[in-house]
């Protein structure tokens, strides 16, 4: 029989999904959608993470397959697809399915059972029911929940400032303790702190401030006290700034708002005719996945594009389990990135991706710089963003070192520390003469991610 409404209908968990995935009839949702002219296809639509997600559908027996972690099956994703191929208002570009699509074809048992049909627990879920009483917009309810959001948005100002004022009597009480004795009380005074800005609704200087301990006992325990006094101070700085955002350039207050943890949405973004815009072929040269204390995990997709570094992060509940951002090291796409607003601009989300990505073998596009200069950008990169975190090198010519226990990456005017992770894994660059690459340098220790040398590739 194949995809039809009536069919769309029958397999539709209930009447909400179906108004979801109305939503997403837009081709702007969907970087990637295509066929393989026999019955099968596919797309990849942008959610709230970097990584869009990827759906496959069947078209003769409504089978589907979404990589997100809905609860309802099909998801608004699985639904919107097979509903924008029965209106064939888009072009559904005929091509190879690629390798995820395959790897569910091999994993599926057979034909999807036929869907339940409509019963007095489940209503019929019906399409035209959505487009009759979605018509009509009251103008009285959408200026009441205007109000309601700038109502909103004042009362998070209001306990912001009020968690800032308790985080300046935490600054002085730790001053006042003796900051050689705080990495030792770091854990406990750290996690009270933490909490109270959780309560206050300033979650990203709470996700700071949690993660402090794990940072201060990275080090050796004769440099915690000076460590902590940066990290202290940059609490400072940050409150600081926050109170006085009114005074700061426009890029520097989206900053200090984010660091503090307001977020700014993609739709929001997309339509800020200021926002930075970047096409061309991205280049994927790191990737980052670490779990936070909020029981997220963060992913981080480092991407070099011609002029321009770029990362995209996205944050998944450890619960969902195992996840990857997608992509993996080496591989090359065709993209147009949005970036957020930034004095120095690196996190971007993909507005619209034009090819999927494949692997290359080719050598990274590395900048004709040594490690110097490339330090240098980020001194510059730092007066900009006082709490910038960590920053992408690229060089050329550089050499592994080995000091004692620790290992550096140095060229003729300096020398940063490898991350003590890395030590065992870098020792075998020690034997090369230079070597050309890309690193994230967090203003304290190195993270050596990509390197081309003479006997071939090395990645983290």
């Amino acid at each position: 029989m194949g995809l039809t409404l009536a069919k769309i209908e029958e397999v539709a968990p209930d009447q909400g999904s179906l108004a979801a995935a109305k939503k997403l009839l837009k081709l702007s949702n969907w970087p990637a959608i295509a066929q393989n002219g026999s019955g099968l296809i596919w797309g990849e639509c942008q959610g709230s993470g970097a990584t869009p997600y990827r759906i496959s559908v069947t078209e003769a027996d409504a089978g589907y397959k979404c990589s997100c972690p809905s609860r309802k099956f099909p998801c608004k994703h699985a639904l919107a697809l097979m509903w924008m191929r029965v209106e064939g208002k888009v072009d559904f570009a005929i091509g190879t399915a690629p390798d995820w699509v395959n790897d569910w074809l091999s994993r599926r048992r057979g034909p999807s059972a036929v869907a339940p049909t409509a019963t007095a627990d489940k209503p019929k879920a019906s399409i035209a029911d959505i487009e009759e009483t979605e018509v009509v917009t009251d103008p009285r309810a959408e200026a009441r929940a205007a109000a309601t959001r700038e109502r909103s948005r004042l009362e998070r100002e209001a306990s912001i400032a009020g968690g800032l004022d308790e985080l300046d009597t935490w600054l002085v009480d730790q001053m006042d303790g003796g900051l050689a004795a705080f990495p030792t009380k770091a854990s406990s005074a750290c996690r009270v702190m933490a909490q109270r800005l959780f309560d206050a609704k300033a979650s990203g200087l709470a996700l700071r401030v949690d993660g402090m301990p794990a940072r201060l006992f990275a080090f050796p325990e004769v440099e915690r006290p000076i460590a902590a006094v940066r990290e202290l101070g940059t609490l400072h700085l940050a409150a600081q700034a926050y109170r006085r955002q009114d005074h700061l350039s426009e890029p520097l207050r989206h900053d200090i708002r984010q660091l503090i943890g307001w977020n700014l949405t993609r739709e929001a973004l997309l339509a800020d005719r200021n926002a930075l815009h970047v096409s061309g072929i991205w280049r994927v040269w790191a990737i980052r996945n670490e779990v936070q204390p909020d029981k997220l995990r963060r992913i981080e997709t480092w991407l070099q594009g011609s002029d321009q570094q770029a990362v995209l992060i996205e944050y998944v509940p450890v619960s969902t389990g195992a996840s990857s951002s997608g992509y993996s090291v080496g591989d090359t796409f065709e993209a147009e990135l949005v970036f957020y607003p930034s004095s120095v601009p690196l996190r971007a989300f993909i507005a619209g991706q034009i090819t999927g990505a494949n692997s290359s073998d080719a050598p990274l596009a590395l900048p004709v710089q040594d490690l110097s200069a490339s330090y240098g950008l980020y001194e510059e990169a730092l007066i900009k963003k006082p709490w910038l975190g960590e920053y992408p090198l690229m060089f050329r010519g550089a050499r592994v070192k080995r000091w004692g226990d620790d290992i550096y990456l140095s060229d003729n005017e300096i020398s940063l520390p490898l991350a003590k992770s890395q030590s065992t894994a870098t020792w075998p660059l020690l034997q090369l003469e230079a070597i050309d690459g890309a690193a994230l340098w967090d203003g304290n220790e190195l993270t050596l991610c990509w390197s081309e040398t003479a006997l071939g590739r090395w990645t983290a």
